[in-house]
């Protein structure tokens, strides 16, 4: 049974991940498009910028993790930078894969892809390993 908290932070998270998911997703087509920029290395960019905007929100709003302590942030931070870079390697080979053999847009790919890594990576790990409680986490690195 799923408590309401949980299922708060379920939804926030969510919602942090559809901002910054639409943060990256409008950057990847600009780079992609207007630039010209091969789609893969458009969604390393847009992953980026992506993950500012999700750290930002999960961080203050959706976990609500407000470390006094440097050393917490830093490790906070450097869990997070592994997630993402997890996090945009599956989305690359996911979205060239299903791109590239299936013959599908990079776009509607992507948009597949980005699902998947939403609900079954990054809510996980964020929430289990990045965002808990500082006080859980003093040894754990």
């Amino acid at each position: 049974m799923i408590n309401r908290s949980s299922l708060r932070i379920f939804i926030r998270a969510q919602f942090s991940a559809f901002t910054g998911g639409i943060a990256d997703y409008l950057t990847m087509i600009f780079f992609t498009e207007v630039v010209g920029f091969h789609y893969t290395l458009s969604i390393f960019i847009g992953g980026t910028i992506g993950a500012v905007v999700n750290f930002t929100i999960n961080k203050y709003w959706t976990f609500k993790v407000n470390n006094e302590d440097q050393k917490s942030i830093n490790a906070q931070l450097f869990r997070f930078c592994l997630v993402v870079c997890g996090s945009i390697c599956l989305k690359i080979s996911g979205t060239y894969s299903l791109t590239e053999l299936l013959r599908l847009d990079y776009r509607i790919s992507r948009l597949v892809i980005d699902l998947i890594v939403s609900l079954l990576f990054n809510y996980v790990l964020q929430k289990h390993w990045v965002f808990v409680a500082a006080s859980n986490n003093k040894n754990r690195l």
